[in-house]
């Protein structure tokens, strides 16, 4: 029997390659006879980057950019085994694991560091970018990191805006006259992990500004601020942000995004799906195993475990989840061809209790799925 695991990171606790680990040591428990297929899986977030060169025999590159609430972090951004293309997850530069929870507030964090990671990439002559924006801890529209490629955002009175998304409200002029030169001779494709637009109920602030430590004034006064940049934008470059989907990803990033010469947005599971090859391991697997941190309405819009799930189908292979929690509305996911969901957490106690609970209890999750297997395939 072979066992194909294909999971996501579970967030801020363990890497996909950690946690398909995990799902393998709890598996071999119960069932040490059977194979096992190891593919650690990204959508565009954390993870992204190191799937990418492991597919490709890439190397990482490390520089100091400026972190969400201005300070200096080094950040690494991986390059093709040929040097043609360049590897970039957003989370390296303006990720929320870069903030304490204590700190997290979406009104002041930038996103101008992946700006200098987009920058690098271009100063190692790359003719293509592959930008993974999953895992922010902005809410900025992207409009730090275009800031960092030499646009200008400009209040009434001239003078360039400060960091933040809250800093959009006050925006009069957009100038992109002075974006690198370089970007119009690189494409880059962005790895969008969800179809949010970037306003109203479904967009960045509304669905994703409350893990980043927005309240609910904060997410009003940020969606309004995203409506200006939006207008503006507009206004200006005669570029439609406001409703394309995609838009609101990672604060609005996925918008900001749509104002580079030769960018697009993509889906980031496809992206890494077909660089890793999955569909061929996939083929002759017997069963599929992915997961992520934690499963709920969302993960039917772009999420690795509803790729992986969709791909399993086309072979008609079944599909287990583990994941760390459920949402209310987490049932979605058995129509995009997900079997089963099995959560891990065995006990109450603190968030950060949890995390660090997590490879112990993924692997007992993993390991009590394979018994129930012998119980079920012994009758």
């Amino acid at each position: 029997m072979k066992i194909l695991i294909a999971p996501d990171s579970f967030k801020e606790s363990l890497t996909a390659q950690e946690a398909a680990d995990a799902v393998e040591c709890g598996l071999k428990k119960a069932l040490p006879d059977a194979e096992y297929v190891k593919v650690p899986m990204a959508d565009g977030g954390e993870g992204t980057v190191q799937s990418l060169l492991d597919a490709t025999g890439g190397r990482r590159q490390t520089v100091e950019v400026r972190a969400p609430l201005g300070d200096r972090v080094a950040a690494s951004f991986g390059l093709s085994g040929d040097g043609k293309t360049a590897f970039i997850e957003m989370a390296a530069a303006s990720g929320l694991h870069l903030v304490p929870h204590e700190k997290r507030n979406p009104l002041i964090t930038t996103s101008y560091g992946t700006g200098e990671l987009i920058r690098a990439a271009l100063e190692a002559g790359v003719g293509k970018i592959i930008l993974g924006i999953g895992g922010s801890a902005t809410n900025d529209g992207g409009a730090g990191m275009l800031q960092a490629l030499g646009a200008r955002l400009l209040d009434a009175d001239g003078t360039e805006l400060p960091p933040g998304g809250a800093a959009l409200a006050g925006l009069a002029r957009i100038d992109l006259s002075g974006l690198d030169a370089c970007l119009k001779e690189v494409a880059v494709e962005v790895a969008c992990d969800v179809d949010n637009p970037l306003c109203g109920e479904q967009g960045a602030s509304a669905v994703f500004g409350p893990q980043k430590g927005a309240t609910p004034q904060m997410v009003a006064e940020l969606d309004a601020a995203l409506n200006r940049f939006a207008h503006i934008v507009e206004r200006d470059s005669g570029i439609s942000i406001a409703h394309h989907p995609g838009a609101g990803a990672a604060g609005g990033m996925g918008g900001g995004l749509l104002l580079l010469p030769n960018a697009c947005l993509k889906s980031g599971v496809e992206i890494v799906m077909e660089a890793v090859g999955l569909a061929e391991k996939i083929k002759d697997a017997d069963w599929v195993i992915t997961g992520e941190g934690r499963m709920d309405g969302q993960s039917v819009r772009g999420k690795t475990p509803a790729g992986v799930a969709k791909l399993a189908k086309r072979f008609g292979k079944p599909v287990i989840a583990i994941v760390g929690s459920l949402g209310a509305d987490y049932a979605a996911v058995y129509d995009a061809g997900i079997d089963a969901v099995f959560p891990i957490i065995r006990s109450a106690g603190s968030l950060q209790e949890t995390l660090q609970q997590g490879r112990a209890n993924l692997i007992s999750a993993a390991e009590n799925i394979g018994r129930f297997y012998l119980v079920v395939s012994n009758r």
